[in-house]
């Protein structure tokens, strides 16, 4: 009994390593979706796998009114409140911003999606 039950954690504890380790350094070819924020390849690691599905908020509730807005139908004026809280954040935060952009469905102008992954990829550039 005892070691059936020591086979049964071992076993726990090796699934879960091995589901950790997954994908780990390789790279697949995934078919992103059409809402995909764009930031996939240079946050996965950062924020995909440590995120929840629950939305996190950088004091930008505004952006909520643009949700299922496409990303290429945006004014100056609305491309710059993008623009005012991406600048406000912290570089760290900036691919949990596009993740929640995401969660939200809300597309940012694309302008703005390409200034916030240059600073994500910036930022892994230091840190690799």
């Amino acid at each position: 009994m005892i070691y059936l039950l020591a086979a049964i954690v071992v076993a726990l504890i090796l699934a879960f390593v091995f589901s950790q380790r997954s994908g780990k350094g390789e790279k697949e070819n995934v078919e992103l979706p059409d809402d995909c924020c764009g930031a996939h390849e240079v946050c996965e690691t950062d924020t995909l796998l440590s995120a929840s599905d629950k939305a996190e908020y950088f004091e930008d509730e505004e952006l909520d009114s643009y949700k299922e807005k496409d990303a290429s139908d945006y004014s100056e004026e609305e491309i710059e409140e993008f623009r005012e809280v991406l600048f406000t954040l912290k570089e760290k935060e900036v691919a949990a911003w596009l993740r929640s952009l995401q969660l939200r469905q809300i597309n940012p102008p694309n302008i703005i999606r390409e200034e916030a992954l240059m600073i994500v990829a910036d930022l892994r550039g230091v840190l690799d």
